[in-house]
């Protein structure tokens, strides 16, 4: 399989299974419209009376034989040869948890999943009992692992930051008397972030995940305070402050996009204006009813801002200004192993959330969901919960029909579950605009890769 694109006159052409990259000229790459497999490299006859209007046989067979070299080395038309490592995943591993500090907030953001931070239930907080539960519950699930992950999530933990640093200092006694270590992330809006909370972050967590939205009238429009004010010139100084402190390392300042800003490369680049480095831009996942919601006539307003986004990153990064951003952070030399590029992140397997009451469940999204709790962190994962698991265990691109003959499968690992499930009510159903985008960002993410590699100035 390969999939070929062009970007400002560069053209490219993937080896999907074999994640061959190659950059080619116009010729190579009008003449693989016409050579879908290695075998029509052999039809040169076919080909050439095609491009006879604008090439001569001797470039047409000259590029074919090219090609065969290319794909003979096994870069061009590979074969799928990972069909078979799906059941290499271990069922009954988890090396990763999402702990809901709290389902509560501090503010009322209008696209907020977790109904804005109460997850459609009662508000309340992980006592310390519960989240060392959960701390045991992970040294013992993760059998082998030795190194495991930990995120602090909500609503907002930090309005139970007290039990945030007892689950931590708890867990570092643990972790020594099983030979591991956990790395800890904090997710936060930063309201109430001060001088000592950012200290102890910065002295604790391998990672923090810092939610604005970018520009101010786009940020206050949807991220708002309990009264119904904007929450911008509260949060940005302590975020702007919190990432200098971590030398613009360790962190993402993670915007979400809706359809009150689909020209949201404008707020990457406001965030870049700022001095922030780690920069993430998240599309809203919501039901079709919402006005804010993204729709398939977005599509191609929302395609143009990634590759205007590519070039920004491309231009700032020749003049010294650069910042990365997530979605555009492909590693073309490794990469994830082949079972993370099959199966994803791993939610309702190697990676499970824990409510405020211990209750675990899939991921994040999913979690208060009566129909995906899977067990609690004092009991361990229940029957019902194990059939769940099943389910979420064989959920890899060869399960779903929409990713099998997917170009971007491996880099994607099949989408998000939980998305899947809110959009079509199965975790089989990929969510379609997803795919769409994901697609478009991995073309990009290559595309930056292949300008600087070549030293190609666009």
């Amino acid at each position: 399989m390969i999939h070929k694109f062009s970007m400002n006159n560069m053209f490219i052409v993937m080896d999907i299974n074999s994640g061959a990259i190659h950059i080619v000229d116009k010729l190579a790459y009008e003449l693989l419209e016409y050579a879908r497999n290695a075998g029509d490299l052999d039809n040169g006859r076919m080909i050439a009376d095609r491009l006879s209007d604008r090439y001569t046989e001797d470039e047409i067979f000259g590029c074919l034989e090219e090609l065969r070299r290319t794909a003979d080395e096994g870069a061009l038309f590979a074969p799928d040869v990972y069909a078979g490592y799906t059941g290499l995943k271990s069922g009954d591993t988890v090396k990763a948890l999402c702990l809901h500090a709290a389902h509560d907030c501090n503010l009322r953001c209008k696209y907020c999943f977790a109904g804005e931070g109460s997850y459609h239930g009662a508000r309340g907080l992980m006592s310390p009992e519960v989240g060392r539960a959960a701390i045991d519950f992970l040294l013992s699930a993760s059998n082998k692992r030795r190194q495991l992950e930990v995120d602090f999530f909500g609503g907002e933990p930090t309005l139970n930051f007290t039990a945030v640093k007892d689950i931590v200092s708890y867990a570092r006694e643990r972790e020594t008397d099983y030979g591991k270590q956990i790395r800890f992330t904090l997710t936060t809006n930063g309201v109430l972030l001060d001088d000592p909370m950012m200290e102890y972050i910065g002295g604790h967590m391998k990672n923090v995940v810092l939610s604005a939205d970018g520009r101010r009238e786009v940020n206050d429009r949807m991220r708002t305070t309990i009264s119904g004010g904007g929450s911008y010139d509260t949060v940005m100084p302590k975020f702007k402050k919190l990432a200098d402190s971590r030398g613009q390392e360790n962190y993402y300042i993670r915007a979400t996009y809706t359809r009150n800003n689909l020209d949201f490369s404008e707020d990457v680049k406001h965030l870049a204006d700022m001095g922030f480095k780690q920069i993430s831009a998240e599309p809203v996942i919501a039901g079709k009813d919402a006005d804010y919601a993204l729709c398939e006539e977005d599509l191609p307003a929302l395609f143009r801002q990634y590759e205007i986004l590519a070039d920004e990153m491309l231009k700032r990064g020749r003049e010294g200004g650069g910042f990365n951003f997530f979605h555009f952070m492909i590693d073309l030399d490794g990469g994830p192993c082949v079972i993370k590029r099959l199966t994803g992140c791993g939610a309702g397997t190697e990676y499970l959330a824990v409510t405020p009451d211990g209750g675990l469940y899939p991921c994040h999204q999913l979690a208060g969901l009566p129909e995906f709790q899977m067990g609690d962190v004092f009991g361990g994962i229940s029957d019902r919960g194990r059939k769940i698991r099943e389910k979420f265990s064989a959920c890899n691109v060869y399960a779903k029909p929409e990713c099998e003959n997917c170009w971007a499968k491996y880099y994607c690992g099949g989408g998000c579950a939980a998305a899947a499930y809110f959009q079509s009510g199965d975790i089989l159903s990929p969510y379609r605009l997803g795919c769409e985008l994901m697609r478009k960002r991995i073309e990009c993410a290559v595309y930056i890769n292949a300008v600087r590699l070549s030293g190609t100035r666009t």
